[in-house]
């Protein structure tokens, strides 16, 4: 497979008004990706955004682009991701395009796509837009070039969706719930989804601004909803991140689920029902707790690399439905064709209510073991995971851990940081493992 030049593991993403974050590009960017993407002959692209400030100008930027390929661009306005995957879908149109960084704060921003199935693009479609990019841009006659509309009801459409996954013996009426929507696409959306179902809705984060997404709120920080839940004495809080594609859930004594908990819940209640289809995708990250709860129940689990792309695949090469990251990327494929934080949340949900158990009580079953990671700087020109003393000190370790936890060793995609992760039983020992390979690692630079 050739080496991409500009798409990363998540389309195109970097510091808005920096290399490929510009006007210029993505309206290149646009019109390449219309060359490629043009096959079902609707001529039409869905194009969502989350709430950066500079929303506005990429999305002009790629309507220009588009209409010079002889493609629609129809606007969705603010939209979480897993909305325009859901659009893309639903309007049978040649693609889907978002315009956000997901995660990332608000001066970076990002373009990524969905194929007219609704799921990310192969890598031998990115490499084709690629090479588009590398030619002169051109243009359709004139009565052939595409027009921009917008969708008026795509919230609507998205948010009557979210409640079909929910079942429909089930309400929830009986629960207070804190939204937390990281000032983010999921801003009017998620609360009115919660509250058409019934409950007593509590809604953080929803005063996007251009500026303040992500910050210090939404599944990336869950402290303001951590103290939310506590002050309102709420069942649990859940927290989406800038573009809605990943969940983290808070229970009501103020402890953090993450991705992990938050699959081993939805594996485990879909065995109860006698739905689980094959078993569960984690990650090279997944917590090693998440590990032993399913085999303890008798669920199948494999890890992939990070990414959700790479829980993707796994999926797929297996038959499987459900995967996830412990960041909060949770994929259901019985239901959605991405990671769809609203619709994972509300699997979780029904299981509470179903059950009649609290989420802390969901958890107990699954106990998370002590998890370190040191990130340790190295001169870039040097490979750590070749040094004869680091690869002692890992050896060191694991032999130590004895088969009760894991050591993994991985370098960064964007610096020159390689990333210690030790898990195991005990946290105090955890921790000075961690250390003693990080040590082991400056000193071999």
């Amino acid at each position: 497979m050739a080496e991409r030049k500009y798409f990363g593991t998540d389309g195109v993403r970097g510091k808005v008004g920096e290399s490929t974050i510009t006007p210029d590009f993505v309206l290149k960017l646009g019109w390449a990706a219309g060359k490629v993407l043009a096959k079902q002959g609707t001529k039409k692209v869905i194009i969502g955004k989350d709430t950066r400030i500079s929303g506005y100008m990429l999305e002009s930027a790629l309507e220009a682009g588009l209409a010079a390929a002889g493609l629609q661009a129809t606007f969705t306005g603010p939209m979480p991701t897993p909305a325009v995957a859901y659009l893309t879908q639903t309007f049978r149109a040649e693609a889907g395009i978002v315009i956000s960084a997901s995660h990332n704060p608000y001066y970076d921003n990002g373009i990524k796509f969905f194929s007219s199935e609704g799921t990310k693009l192969p890598d031998d479609v990115e490499l084709a837009i690629e090479a588009e990019l590398d030619k002169p841009i051109s243009c359709v006659e004139s009565a052939e070039l595409g027009k921009a509309v917008r969708l008026n009801d795509a919230a609507g459409r998205y948010i009557e969706f979210c409640k079909s996954t929910f079942p429909h013996r089930l309400n929830l009426s009986s629960l207070k719930i804190v939204i937390d929507c990281a000032h983010g696409a999921t801003y009017h959306i998620a609360p009115s989804v919660f509250k058409e179902l019934g409950a007593e809705v509590i809604a953080i984060g929803c005063e996007p601004n251009g500026i303040n997404i992500n910050a210090e709120v939404g599944a990336t920080d869950v402290r303001a909803l951590q103290a939310k839940v506590i002050e309102e004495k709420a069942d649990f809080g859940i927290a989406f991140d800038g573009d809605g594609d990943r969940v983290i859930m808070v229970d009501e004594l103020g402890n953090k689920v993450d991705g992990d908990q938050i699959a081993y819940i939805i594996a485990r209640d879909a065995l109860r029902r006698g739905e689980l289809k094959g078993g569960v995708v984690g990650t090279l990250m997944t917590n090693m707790g998440m590990e032993v709860a399913l085999k303890n129940l008798g669920i199948p689990f494999v890890r992939s690399a990070v990414g959700d792309r790479y829980v993707m695949e796994k999926l797929i090469e297996n038959n499987w439905l459900i995967g996830a990251e412990n960041s909060g990327h949770v994929i259901l494929l019985d239901k959605v064709t991405t990671g769809d934080a609203i619709v994972a949340g509300l699997q979780v949900i029904a299981s509470i209510v179903d059950s009649g158990m609290s989420l802390k009580e969901l958890c107990d079953g699954m106990t998370m073991f002590p998890q370190v990671l040191e990130n340790v700087r190295f001169s870039g020109d040097s490979n750590p995971l070749e040094s004869e003393a680091v690869i002692a000190a890992q050896a060191a370790v694991e032999a130590k851990l004895a088969g009760n936890g894991r050591v993994l060793l991985r370098k960064s995609g964007t610096e020159p940081l390689l990333r210690v992760m030790v898990e195991g039983e005990n946290a105090e020992e955890v921790q000075q493992y961690a250390l003693d390979i990080a040590e082991a690692v400056k000193q071999s630079c």
